[in-house]
């Protein structure tokens, strides 16, 4: 018992991972990926180039959003044009401990098991993604937790601000819109709600517009291009399909007809509870003005719990929907997984095991067939864990029941 309580108090405080870290350096070795081509990209930014179609690096095209390309040319700038690797290492290794930090204070909000922390500090794919590969997920995953950390705190500005961010880093984390957009509506009454859409908007317009009036067309299809197509050997979740079958329309269909099914369901099923209406009962009330009383219940049900569940499972189901993922997306699974297993209400042996089998299928290296095949069933559990073990969950039972005759006379907007 004493040892378990000590692994706990490891877990709880980041400060005592940063061990890990130079450990991890000192056993493995930096590997070239994406840096190199980040380093060229940007340079072609800070000497002037403002078409985003003529921005190329030794992989290819850019083809992330501007706050990607200002975070890098930072990282440009103080790495000596990013050959100091030791030093880029070194701020990402800071950037993982800030970023665990939120992560387990978002868990803490949402009132997770002291032992899911352990969890958290575990993933070796993780270490990499992080310390080996500077990937521009890092960032991502970043602003991610930090938009749940401000929403759960009901910070709506800040939090929308940081989500925004992220999305304008990589594209990614639209996954998490739909999500948030529910959270913002039942949270917030309608005219703040679109004053937060339109935040988020103004966002992507101020980080995007030194581009803009040069090539806006290009910098869009580039910072967005939903229709790039990824190659068989690198994919890790569909490995177990033949490689025709992986590139044929009709997978792809089958796919955005899962992802939009999946969060069909969870809009119908889940995240309306603080509204305890129906998809078309919402839809139908969402432009009328509520009466206070029934905004702030509502409000009032749109919990820490709720809001990290609701963002979280948005991902996932976007992850388990995609047409391939590289090993870089494992950072914005490995810290999701153990509270969405928590939220499904799997025994603590359970989580374990499916966790060490992701982990396991995530460092199998390259991907094999029953890698990948583990890879999706983990994901799978996941969504329909949270969606099975969240049944009787949601909403608020403390908070009284919406008052449908309107006792209050003013109404909200």
């Amino acid at each position: 018992m004493e040892l378990y309580n000590k692994a706990i108090k490891l877990a709880n405080t980041p400060e005592h991972a940063r061990w890990l870290s130079p450990l991890l350096l000192a056993v493995d070795a930096y590997t070239e990926i994406d840096w190199e081509a980040y380093m060229q990209q940007v340079s072609q930014y800070l000497d002037g180039e403002r078409d985003y179609t003529l921005i190329k690096g030794g992989t290819g095209p850019l083809v992330y959003p501007a706050a990607h390309v200002y975070i890098y040319s930072l990282l440009y700038k103080v790495t000596d044009g990013g050959k100091n690797i030791l030093l880029a290492q070194a701020i990402f290794a800071w950037l993982y401990l800030g970023i665990l930090t939120i992560v387990m204070a978002c868990y803490r909000m949402a009132r997770a098991p002291p032992y899911l922390f352990l969890l958290l500090i575990l993933s070796k794919r993780l270490h990499s993604i992080f310390l080996l590969r500077l990937f521009n997920d890092c960032f991502a995953v970043g602003f991610l937790f930090l938009a749940v950390y401000a929403y759960q705190h009901r910070i709506w500005t800040v939090g929308s601000v940081a989500y925004s961010f992220g999305v304008g880093t990589k594209m990614s984390l639209l996954l998490a819109g739909p999500a948030v957009g529910i959270i913002l509506l039942q949270a917030l009454p309608l005219r703040r709600a679109l004053n937060a859409a339109f935040l988020m908007a103004q966002v992507q317009l101020t980080i995007a517009w030194p581009f803009i009036p040069r090539n806006p067309i290009g910098y869009s299809s580039r910072a967005f291009e939903l229709s790039r197509q990824f190659l068989y050997k690198w994919t890790v979740n569909w490995r177990f399909l033949d490689e025709k079958t992986f590139l044929s329309r009709e997978f792809a269909i089958a796919l955005v007809s899962a992802n939009l099914g999946f969060l069909g369901l969870f809009a119908a099923t889940r995240w309306l509870k603080p509204s305890r209406q129906s998809i078309p009962e919402f839809l139908m009330d969402i432009w009328k003005p509520r009466p206070l009383l029934v905004q702030q219940q509502m409000s009032s049900r749109v919990t820490a719990s709720f809001t990290m569940t609701a963002i979280l499972t948005s991902m996932m189901v976007g992850l388990l929907c995609a047409r391939s993922l590289h090993y870089q997306f494992y950072a914005y699974i490995a810290w999701s997984t153990p509270f969405l297993l928590w939220k499904s209400k799997m025994h603590p042996v359970g989580i374990y095991v499916v966790w060490a089998a992701q982990e396991w299928a995530w460092n199998v290296y390259p991907s094999t067939n029953a890698s990948s095949a583990v890879v999706v069933a983990c994901l799978f559990i996941q969504v329909l864990g949270v969606w099975w073990g969240t049944r009787e969950a949601g909403v608020d039972t403390r908070a009284p029941p919406i008052d449908r005759s309107g006792q209050s006379h003013k109404h909200v907007q």
